[in-house]
C-alpha cells in the first residue's frame, strides 16, 4: 500500500484537497487533526495531562461542560512556543499510535493507497514513512487573509503567530515530492488534485506484489532508506 503524506500551511487549502481525495477518488484518509481532537476529550490521558499542566496558566481552559476551550488553549500556545512544545509532547505520541492503527486497518482491507493528512508532516518526521509527499501552498498574503476569514476571532497578531509556528512555506516546498498551488479557483485546484491522483496511484500488479510479505517489507525498507537519504541531501543543499 502506498502511503501518501498530505500537508500544507494553515489556511492553504489542505482540508479541501483531503475532501476531494476522499469524495471524488474514494481514498482512505487518516486525519491527524480529527485524531488530535478525539484524544483530548474528557476521560482520555492526554486531556488529563493538558488540564494538569495548563490549568494555572489559562483561567478559561475548560468550558462549562468540562471540555477543553480549544480557542483559548490555541491562543496561549501559539503565543508561547515553549508551551506549544509541551502540548505537542503530550498529544503527538498518542496521535501517532492511533494513526498507525488506522493505516494498518486500511492495509488489511486491501487498499492500494492511503492518505496521511498531517499539518506537521515534516516537523514530526512522519514524512520518512511516506512513499510520496504532497504540499498544498498559497501566496503568503492570501494565506493570512483566508485564516482571518476562517477564524474571525483571531487578531492579526494571533493569526501571524499561528503561521509562524509552522515550517516556512519555502522549506516545505523543497521537502515535498509534489506541490499543489491553491492561489486560483476551486476548479483549478480540483484539476491539480485529479491529475496528481492519476500520476501516483499504484497499478494493480504493484499493489498485489506489496501484499506479498517479502516484497512488501523490501518496498517499505526502500522507501524509508530513500527518505533518509533525501532528507540529508536536502539539508546539505539548504546549508
Amino acid at each position: 500500500m502506498l502511503i501518501v503524506g498530505l500537508t500544507g500551511g494553515i489556511a492553504c487549502g489542505k482540508s479541501t484537497v483531503s475532501r476531494r481525495l476522499k469524495e471524488r477518488h474514494n481514498l482512505p484518509i487518516v486525519d491527524a487533526d480529527k485524531i488530535a481532537k478525539d484524544i483530548v476529550e474528557p476521560g482520555h490521558s492526554a486531556y488529563n495531562k493538558i488540564v494538569s499542566y495548563f490549568k494555572e496558566k489559562i483561567p478559561d481552559l475548560l468550558s462549562k461542560d468540562g471540555h477543553l476551550n480549544r480557542p483559548a488553549l490555541g491562543k496561549w500556545v501559539f503565543a508561547h512556543p515553549n508551551d506549544l512544545k509541551v502540548l505537542n509532547g503530550i498529544t503527538h505520541p498518542t496521535i501517532r499510535y492511533v494513526m498507525c492503527q488506522q493505516v494498518l486497518k486500511y492495509y488489511l482491507k486491501g487498499y492500494s493507497l492511503c492518505i496521511l493528512d498531517i499539518p506537521l508532516l515534516f516537523e514530526s518526521g512522519l514524512d520518512q514513512f511516506c512513499g510520496v509527499t504532497i504540499n498544498v501552498v498559497c501566496d503568503d498574503e492570501l494565506q493570512l487573509e483566508r485564516l482571518q476569514i476562517r477564524n474571525p476571532e483571531l487578531s492579526i497578531e494571533d493569526a501571524r503567530n499561528r503561521i509562524k509556528s509552522q515550517m516556512p512555506m519555502e522549506l516545505r516546498r523543497v521537502r515535498s515530492d509534489y506541490v499543489i498551488n491553491n492561489d486560483d479557483t476551486l476548479e483549478k485546484l480540483y484539476d491539480q488534485v485529479d491529475q496528481l491522483v492519476k500520476n501516483i496511484k499504484p497499478g494493480t500488479i504493484r499493489t498485489l506484489l506489496e501484499y506479498f510479505p517479502p516484497f512488501g517489507c523490501l518496498s517499505a525498507s526502500t522507501v524509508y532508506a530513500s527518505r533518509q537519504i533525501a532528507a540529508k541531501w536536502k539539508q546539505t543543499k539548504q546549508e
